[in-house]
């Protein structure tokens, strides 16, 4: 086989191959979770679901884009209230 023909075949095994595994996620504290479940059922976010136009595509996403904005607010909110920390940082927890 002649080397050009080698590396044109090269791309193609390079598609074929698998992605490594995503690193495991550490588990969400309790309290975390539970802020989660709160901020889903928040009325302001469920008045924001009843938006929703699945047929008009700048409606959903326009929808879409309020409700994560709308929930991030009602975790946060949820958190602070309860005397927890927001997650993230700098560098990953050990």
């Amino acid at each position: 086989m002649r080397p050009t023909r080698a590396l044109l075949l090269l791309p193609l095994l390079a598609a074929c191959a698998t992605p490594p595994p995503a690193p495991p996620t550490p588990p969400e504290p309790p309290g975390h979770a539970a802020c989660r479940a709160e901020a889903r059922n928040d009325p302001a976010v469920q008045a924001l679901g009843r938006q929703e136009n699945p047929l008009n595509w700048g409606n959903r996403e326009r929808v879409q884009n309020d409700l994560r904005v709308a929930e991030l607010r009602a975790f946060r909110d949820c958190l602070r209230r309860n005397g927890l920390a927001a997650p993230g940082g700098v560098e990953p927890a050990r």
